[in-house]
């Protein structure tokens, strides 16, 4: 049984820092990659970043230079710095995994690719 748990979201200032992070439990893939998303109501889930077992990452342009993304050297813990942080980034943050093989996947990004989400995590700026 896969679970994944989010915990750090909350309220912030705009220009300021929040840090998200998001244990798994029981994903044996280790080769899959691990990416967080966001939602606001009425909208599509959207990617944010995504990153392989290697380490290599991609970015969603609209958080490239504020967000990053890592994983412990277990391989099972999620991270999201997010740095910077505007109004507009306001959501809930969901942790997913399972995902393609490589960042290099056209697909990484895309929320129906990946398999096991946690419950997310509210983040607010104002």
């Amino acid at each position: 049984h896969v679970q994944l748990v989010e915990s750090g979201g909350g309220s912030v200032q705009a220009g300021g820092s929040l840090s998200l992070s998001c244990a798994t439990r029981g994903y044996t893939r280790r080769s899959g990659c691990l990416a967080w998303f966001r939602q606001v109501p009425g909208k599509d889930r959207e990617g944010v970043a995504t990153i392989d077992l290697e380490g290599n990452t991609k970015y969603a342009d609209f958080v490239k230079g504020r967000f990053f993304i890592s994983r412990d050297h277990t391989k099972t813990n999620l991270f999201l710095q997010m740095n910077s942080l505007k109004s507009e980034d306001s959501a809930m943050y969901y942790c997913a995994a399972d995902g393609p093989r490589t960042v290099a996947a056209v697909t990484s990004l895309n929320a129906q690719v990946y398999n096991y989400w946690g419950q997310g995590t509210q983040v607010t700026v104002s």
